[in-house]
């Protein structure tokens, strides 16, 4: 089966908690991973996607599997390990947004390694989405994404990367060193304005995407939050307006625009058109709680682009 896109990284259990009830938090059974959360995204977009990773023999792992198998993404090569455990991480709400708490050392994904990745797999795909979360999580994980990128560089097949910092999982100058070792490895990259800032120094958009595109990144897409996203190549670049919504929950909303992004140039189309509807389906992302549920589907966001004009049929 040629699959547009494959997903290489940590899965997650989420549990997510409920701020409408009051005394003792209560949390809500769900699922996460920033790459797991890419190509369910892209599936929701019309996508043919799949996934690589270990997940433990535990029932979180059958979770999901059960949930792939919902979702139509392929995790025919997703290996289970014996020894070692799923990942889980919970969300706390709070006055200044959303918390995360891990236990996630010593998961079955990060053990991956490098002689255990499906290269015939990722052969077949137009697009290896990896993040830095992905390297951050164990120096084996890492190697086995700079062997997943190299491979797919072989075969012609695109790499999309996401910088995702996480600082709880690595120091800031170890972060920098590994991600802009990965930069001019890739032929889309995906970061953060808050992580961009972080990773470069730098806290002009313009500045930033002109940095990542000197370090060898051929396309940039700068997201800006409810601001949208910097989209920015060495011939041409533009901002791409975000859409207001009533933010619920922004838990995984970077995740969906890559995923959406990533589904429209799959199509062949332009990145500016990409982005414009990576801002819609992020900002529909943001409006239920949660990772995975809240990310829309292709009719809800083509309803949005739609009454903001923005659509293209």
């Amino acid at each position: 089966m040629a699959l547009d896109i494959i997903g290489l990284g940590e899965p997650l259990i989420e549990f997510n908690q409920d701020p409408s009830r009051t005394g003792e938090p209560i949390y809500r059974l769900g699922h996460g991973g920033d790459t797991s959360n890419v190509t369910i995204a892209a599936t929701r977009q019309g996508a043919r996607t799949g996934y690589i990773t270990a997940l433990g023999a535990d029932s979180f792992g059958d979770s999901f599997i059960t949930l792939w198998q919902r979702e139509e993404v392929d995790a025919s090569r997703v290996l289970r390990d014996p020894v070692a455990h799923t990942g889980i991480y919970f969300v706390s709400h709070g006055p200044k947004g959303h918390v995360f708490t891990y236990m996630r050392a010593g998961s079955a994904a990060s053990r991956l390694k490098p002689e255990s990745l499906p290269l015939d797999y990722i052969s077949g795909a137009k697009f290896l989405h990896v993040s830095g979360i992905s390297q951050a999580i164990s120096a084996v994980a890492s190697d086995t994404v700079f062997a997943a990128v190299r491979h797919a560089r072989t075969k012609g097949v695109k790499v999309s990367y996401d910088t995702n910092l996480r600082l709880k999982l690595w120091p800031l100058d170890r972060a920098r060193a590994i991600t802009h070792a990965t930069v001019p490895l890739c032929d889309v990259l995906l970061p953060s304005l808050e992580d961009a800032e972080a990773l470069t120094g730098l806290t002009d958009a313009d500045a930033i995407a002109d940095f990542y595109l000197k370090l060898g990144a051929p396309l940039v897409a700068l997201k800006l939050g409810p601001e949208g996203a910097l989209v920015a190549t060495a011939a041409e670049r533009r901002r791409i307006a975000g859409h207001p919504v009533k933010v619920v929950d922004a838990t995984g909303a970077g995740d969906t625009f890559d995923g959406s992004f990533l589904a429209v140039l799959a199509t062949g189309r332009d990145p500016f058109e990409a982005a414009r509807y990576a801002n819609a389906a992020a900002a529909l992302s943001t409006q239920g709680y949660g990772a995975v549920t809240p990310i829309p589907r292709r009719e809800q966001v083509l309803a949005l682009l739609n009454t903001s004009g923005s659509a293209r049929s």
